[in-house]
């Protein structure tokens, strides 16, 4: 495969100051800990960091009052260490919770307090006037289906469809600083999906609700209709930033599995798509652009579709492909 050894002279966090926006990388403990080579690139590619999974529910508290921040606050250390800042992921999701979470949801007593007590407790911790600060929090994740329905989950069940706006509302009282965001997969383009994220974040703006910004996710692939045209992606940034928004882009990956050709196609084309999205983000006025990982030797991607793949831009020996130099030269202006 045609890839280069060599650390790259001027890296996409330089780049991307200079652009004026942040670069980031979601981090897994075990290697961030275990590979020199992993935190070595992860300080000086990027500029943000977000737990890929140590701050979600099931880890933060893994039974009712008993909260565990140890793994998280070490790669908030690692962010603050290195001068980069740090976007919480996620307070509110319908996977990955405790089983006593669970059970309370289920059964509708004290859910609410349940839920309001564990968003209080980690945004107290992570509070930005304290000595372990998180700017930026997704509050919430995949509320809306691919339909563009509500999505039947544990919270809306237990709390009602209005639950949303409270999930915000207890998230600000707890940290008055902290940039609130919805995050959701699938809304990036224009389309019914999409207009339904719209639709709701337009109707917390309208009712006051303390939401700043959406989370693009941005899983995509290589291959016809994989990734959302450039048009369809810059007017919903569009849309979006005229409710007063600020767009992130969240756990970008571009799968090769959904793709044909030769290997050297196949990244050449992962290449472009890399390029295309993120040089309409600029563009469109995305602030934050995230990879969900940076490296081939861990990503999700295999074990979720249980195929193999290279969806991220440096390949499983820590060398960047064809995807990280396309990055670089758009943020080059090139």
């Amino acid at each position: 495969m045609n890839r280069q050894d060599h650390a790259p002279e001027t890296s996409l966090r330089d780049l991307a100051e200079a652009r004026g926006i942040r670069i980031g990388a979601a981090v897994a403990s075990r290697p961030l800990v275990a590979e020199p080579a992993y935190r070595e690139i992860l300080a000086r590619e990027f500029s943000s960091v977000t737990c890929e999974n140590v701050m979600k529910p099931s880890f933060l508290q893994p039974s009712q009052g008993r909260f565990d921040f140890q793994a998280a606050d070490a790669i908030v250390a690692f962010a603050t260490a290195h001068a980069m800042t740090i976007r919480g992921h996620t307070l509110v999701w319908h996977n990955q919770n405790p089983a006593w979470l669970e059970r309370v949801a289920a059964s509708g007593e004290n859910a609410s307090a349940a839920l309001r007590d564990h968003i209080t407790g980690v945004l107290t911790h992570y509070r930005n006037d304290g000595p372990v600060p998180v700017p930026a929090w997704d509050v919430v994740n995949e509320a809306i289906t691919d339909t563009g329905a509500l999505r039947d989950t544990l919270w809306a069940r237990a709390l009602g469809p209005g639950y949303l706006a409270d999930l915000f509302r207890w998230a600000n009282e707890a940290d008055p600083d902290a940039r609130l965001f919805y995050n959701d997969y699938g809304a990036e383009g224009m389309g019914r999906k999409a207009d339904a994220v719209h639709a709701l974040l337009r109707g917390l703006v309208q009712d006051g609700v303390p939401v700043h910004g959406v989370g693009l996710q941005m899983h995509v692939g290589i291959g016809a209709r994989q990734s959302p045209s450039q048009p369809d992606l810059a007017a919903n940034i569009a849309r979006l930033r005229a409710l007063g928004l600020e767009v992130h882009v969240t756990e970008m990956d571009v799968k090769l599995q959904t793709g044909t050709g030769t290997d050297d196609e196949r990244l050449a084309e992962q290449a472009q798509v890399y390029a295309d999205i993120l040089g309409t983000c600029i563009e469109a006025g995305v602030t934050s652009f995230t990879f969900w990982g940076f490296t081939d030797a861990h990503s999700w991607i295999p074990g979720f579709t249980g195929k193999p793949d290279g969806a991220l831009p440096f390949d499983t020996a820590y060398a960047p492909k064809p995807a990280y130099h396309a990055l670089a030269r758009v943020l080059d202006g090139e």
